[in-house]
């Protein structure tokens, strides 16, 4: 039993790392209908950037910063360059992302090299605590507190403030809220940027549980992809609970199945897909 119950923490707390990661993924596609196949990179670029100012100041929470804010600013460069022109072209929005994964590995394959890299919890959070006899990192009881205070600030802005109240119209009828003087391409800018931010804070907080490598934009896209499909498009509870449900599965998949882990986390998917194919919390229109 007390197995059971460190798992179910590895669970909830590896799940906080990938609701991180969905939410910006799916606010970009639920606010302005694209698919950025390239989310996963900005997750690198977090990730790659964060131990970059390590490496040159050794202060865990500037790296974190620096490493969500420099994610934001190349996914605002990327929204405002490319994917601003790609309004509702779905297939110049998949092969151009697309491309954008190769680059971007490549890019961090040329700088950092092949190696995979671990990060290391910064020294206050750094130790264990016993449960019923066995260790567990304090560093992911970080995780699942950062986790729930995020969810608690994305619930905030998406339904009590007017920005909001904005982009919840934008994403029922974007001509509409145009229509009402509203620049949305703003609004848009903002969420692309928010939607980068997050992805890069994931790939940071989360490197010393799951490392990075250059060549992983598509694994992690994957992650993201799969937990939306089962939370529901646009919807930040929707992702909370598809994060949650995608971590706890693969945890104790890893732990008790190991050889059909990464087929317990499809399965769910599929079961999903077939019977609630919107998700199992929409965002209510």
């Amino acid at each position: 039993m007390e197995v059971v119950f460190l798992n179910f923490l590895n669970g909830i707390s590896y799940g906080m790392i990938l609701f991180l990661l969905a939410a910006g993924f799916s606010l970009i596609f639920g606010t302005m209908g694209i698919m950025n196949l390239a989310h996963g990179s900005l997750y690198l670029v977090g990730a790659f950037l964060g131990l970059t100012i390590v490496g040159l100041w050794g202060n865990f929470w500037l790296a974190l910063l620096g490493g969500a804010v420099g994610a934001a600013i190349v996914g605002l460069l990327l929204e405002r360059v490319l994917l601003a022109r790609l309004y509702k072209q779905l297939n110049e929005q998949v092969l151009l992302t697309l491309g954008l994964v190769y680059v971007f590995g490549n890019l961090i394959l040329w700088v950092y090299g092949p190696a995979s890299r671990m990060g290391t919890a910064p020294p206050i959070v750094s130790g264990a605590v016993t449960i019923a006899g066995l260790a567990f990192p304090v560093y992911r009881f970080l995780l699942i507190g950062v986790g729930v205070v995020v969810v608690i600030g994305l619930w905030w802005l998406l339904e009590r403030t007017r920005v909001g109240a904005v982009v919840r119209a934008g994403m029922d009828d974007k001509q509409m809220t145009e229509g009402l003087g509203i620049n949305y391409r703003v609004i848009c800018s903002g969420v692309f940027a928010l939607g980068a931010l997050l992805g890069g804070f994931a790939g940071f907080i989360g490197i010393p549980i799951v490392g990075a490598h250059y060549d992983a934009g598509f694994d992690i896209l994957l992650l993201a992809a799969i937990v939306v499909i089962v939370g529901g498009v646009g919807s930040v509870p929707g992702a909370l609970v598809g994060a949650m449900v995608i971590g706890l599965i693969d945890t104790f998949g890893r732990a008790y199945f190991p050889d059909f882990a990464l087929f317990t986390i499809y399965l769910a998917m599929i079961v999903i897909l077939l019977v609630r194919p919107v998700g199992l919390l929409p965002r209510r229109l």
